[in-house]
């Protein structure tokens, strides 16, 4: 396979390029417009309860949780004759609308108290939108114009989870661009000094736009037939360009040493996809396979990281493989045009081979004082990472909502304002449904509906039997409380008191679920659909762990022919990955780095999907540069049978290397926190500390310190494995 590559790149280099320019512009033109087919969302699973709960909610009642919600404000106060017809016109208005399934308001409700603000200035309209997300996002923009302005003389302000999942794309889409626009001069002034020449530093960025663009083509023909999160933008860019310098990075450099060892162009071209080729392609496997764990979980919104992720990491390895050696061929010695000054020769750099430049160098000093004290440093590197952990066992998950859009965003301001000047969650009400039961006035609701009035967190319960509060009716029945029944089914709404995505909101869950009910029940709402979220991931998230452990010991076992170190590498990686996590619970659960990253809001909650996103992602990238390290590593052991020498060796051949591709990749992933959404930052943040906690305290003392105290231990496996990896083992194959 390798032969073949360097064939085609020495034979038909320039064919290559101009295929590839082909695919840029077709790429580029298709690919492009991907960001207007993709979806916010994609949190819920559909076979749970809370699911359940929704389609009966919509099928049945033509009610749910309310997709638009209008702030009215009006200083004369909205109980004033004037208001008070001004804003039932104004509910009249919105529940005629075309898509609106259901509207109500605290003057359509007869002044219902939770609906008024405690000022007595500001009162509620609510509104329920028919149809899947994309219908309800094109009702709502078409509704947002009519209503933001000032309606039936009223000062109206839109918000509601319509807006937010609309702010939250466009937020995302602009934020991409400004990602972009800081990171790409960053890395190439960092690019200059690590590739030291203008020519071969502007390499990377030609392969990271083919991948790009490339990867974007993919999502916009996988959009044709499922539903993909509009973060799969994101994770195109950030992953697509760091790997692309990762493996740029990799291949020029074995490429240098080939050249300066003597060999031509295309001499080192065969050699270098012969050797550093083939970590590539086996590399990129180890970030897929990591990647492909996110398919065992039913949510698009997870799933749209492996539909991103997956092409990504295959394209990067592919373009860096074909269209990479053919820019090379082409160029020539003039990849090192523009060469900065200040430094020795690529040449006297790596004269390693026969002198003893290998053993001078930072990288091999370092290893070598690690594994004169293996032990004290491994104690201590390891106090430190369970020290920054710690905070990862108080971990509190949520459901994100608009308090993770930026301060300027309309539903986080309208948002604010319900928390603070409304009594109850009136947005985040629970929904109880009962189904089978007689007709109307034969249900059993009154007696039930008080005792969930009764239970802790609830502050009210409206049902078709009337009003309840605290274990007792509170308000008749009127005109209004016909819409919670349906021929053979009713419904109750139970507001929290709390806020519904923490803790408090989960337990009241449980209680509504456990409570015996005259009739069969399921209950829905914002926190159902949290726990139900929590549990399915959970439930799914042993198969994940499996995919990704099984995995990665099998490549690095066919790298390695060893049992023990695929075992090493996973329990390092996962002490890394848990102090990684331990400094998010302590900066954005817990506030601390509130300021320091920009502004948000401390929810004392992270949202669920960031711990398991960043295990997957950090995993397949630290398991990428363990097969960078383990694979010289190896080399230097076969040729020598000395294991502590192979380890200084190895690293002091790739240390600087996997360094420089971390910090690289970092820039790019740091460019996360130019985001508005919180989420975003805690992730772009989380891969940047992964990563370089990974290549400095794990690669550059952990290692060391676990294979000199392990000695000739670490390439130890049973016979038939032994013979098995003499047939089927990968390696780099020197010259």
């Amino acid at each position: 396979m390798f032969a073949s590559l360097a064939r085609l790149a020495r034979r038909h280099s320039r064919l290559v390029l101009y295929l590839s320019g082909v695919l840029f512009v077709v790429a580029g033109a298709l690919g492009g417009s991907v960001l207007q087919e993709l979806s916010a969302g994609g949190f819920v699973d559909d076979s749970t309860e809370s699911a359940r709960t929704a389609k009966a909610m919509d099928d049945r009642f033509g009610a749910g949780a309310p997709d638009l919600v209008l702030l009215v404000s009006d200083e004369r106060g909205v109980d004033s004759p004037a208001v008070a017809a001004a804003g039932a016109r104004l509910t009249t208005r919105v529940a005629r609308e075309p898509g609106v399934e259901q509207a109500v308001s605290y003057w359509s409700l007869g002044k219902a108290e939770p609906l008024r603000g405690k000022d007595g200035r500001q009162a509620l309209v609510m509104a329920r939108i028919s149809g899947d997300e994309d219908q309800v996002q094109d009702t709502f923009e078409r509704l947002e114009n009519r209503y933001r302005h000032t309606p039936q003389g009223l000062d109206v302000r839109v918000g509601g989870n319509a807006l937010a999942d609309k702010e939250m794309s466009e937020t995302t889409e602009k934020d991409l661009l400004k990602i972009e626009a800081v990171t790409f001069p960053v890395l190439l002034v960092v690019m200059l000094f690590v590739f030291r020449s203008v020519v071969a530093a502007l390499v990377p960025l030609l392969v990271s736009g083919l991948t790009i663009l490339s990867v974007l083509l993919v999502i916009r023909v996988l959009t044709l037939f499922t539903e993909v999160s509009a973060l799969a933008s994101n994770v195109a860019t950030g992953l697509g360009l760091g790997l692309a310098i990762d493996y740029s990075l990799i291949l020029i450099k074995r490429y240098r040493e080939e050249r300066d060892r003597g060999a031509g162009t295309d001499q080192a071209l065969t050699l270098m996809l012969r050797t550093a080729g083939r970590t590539v392609l086996f590399s990129s496997v180890t970030v897929t396979l990591a990647l492909a764990a996110l398919l065992v979980f039913p949510f698009y919104y997870l799933r749209s990281f492996a539909y991103a992720g997956i092409p990504t990491a295959l394209l990067a390895a592919v373009v860096s493989l074909t269209f990479l050696p053919a820019l090379l061929k082409v160029l020539d010695h003039r990849i090192e045009k523009g060469r900065l000054p200040g430094r020795r020769s690529a040449k006297a750099a790596t004269r390693s081979n026969s002198g003893r430049a290998a053993e001078e160098g930072f990288w091999h000093r370092l290893a070598m004082g690690v594994m004169r004290f293996p032990l004290p440093v491994a104690g201590a590197v390891v106090a430190l990472l369970l020290l920054l952990g710690a905070p990862f066992l108080g971990l509190r998950l949520s459901l994100p909502d608009e308090r993770v859009l930026p301060a300027d965003s309309q539903a986080r301001q309208v948002g604010g304002v319900l928390r603070d000047n409304f009594r109850a969650q009136e947005t985040q009400a629970l929904n109880v449904v009962l189904s089978d039961t007689p007709g109307p006035g034969d249900r059993q609701v009154a007696p039930y509906a008080e005792r969930l009035s009764g239970l802790d967190g609830v502050a009210r319960v409206d049902s078709e039997a009337g009003t309840f509060a605290g274990g007792r009716l509170v308000q008749e029945p009127s005109v209004h409380s016909a819409r919670f029944g349906a021929e053979d089914s009713t419904y109750l709404s139970v507001v929290p008191r709390d806020q519904s995505m923490s803790e408090q909101g989960r337990e009241l869950v449980e209680h509504l679920r456990g409570l015996p009910a005259p009739y069969a029940v399921q209950v829905g709402g914002p926190a159902a659909e949290l726990t139900d979220s929590i549990d399915s991931m959970n439930a799914r998230l042993p198969a994940a762990l499996a995919v990704i452990a099984v995995s990665s010991f099998v490549v690095l076992f066919l790298f390695t022919g060893s049992l023990l170190l695929p075992l090493k590498a996973l329990v390092l990686n996962c002490l890394s990955l848990s102090a990684t996590l331990g400094v998010l619970v302590w900066g954005f659960q817990e506030g601390h780095l509130q300021g320091v990253v920009g502004d948000f809001v401390v929810t004392d909650s992270i949202t669920w999907t960031v711990p398991l996103l960043l295990f997957c992602l950090a995993f397949g990238l630290s398991m990428d540069y363990e097969v960078f390290l383990l694979s010289r590593i190896k080399e230097e052991y076969d040729r020598t049978g000395d294991n502590t020498a192979s380890v200084a060796r190895g690293l002091e051949r790739t240390g600087s290397m996997i360094t420089a591709a971390a910090v690289l990749i970092s820039i790019v992933f740091l460019g996360f926190l130019i985001s508005g959404i919180v989420y975003l930052k805690a992730i772009g943040l989380g891969l940047a500390l992964a990563v370089l906690m990974d290549a400095t305290l794990v690669r550059g003392l952990l290692v060391p310190a676990f294979m000199r105290l392990v000695g000739k231990g670490n390439w130890w496996a049973p016979k038939p494995l032994r013979a098995l990896h003499a047939k089927a083992g990968l390696r780099e194959r020197g010259p």
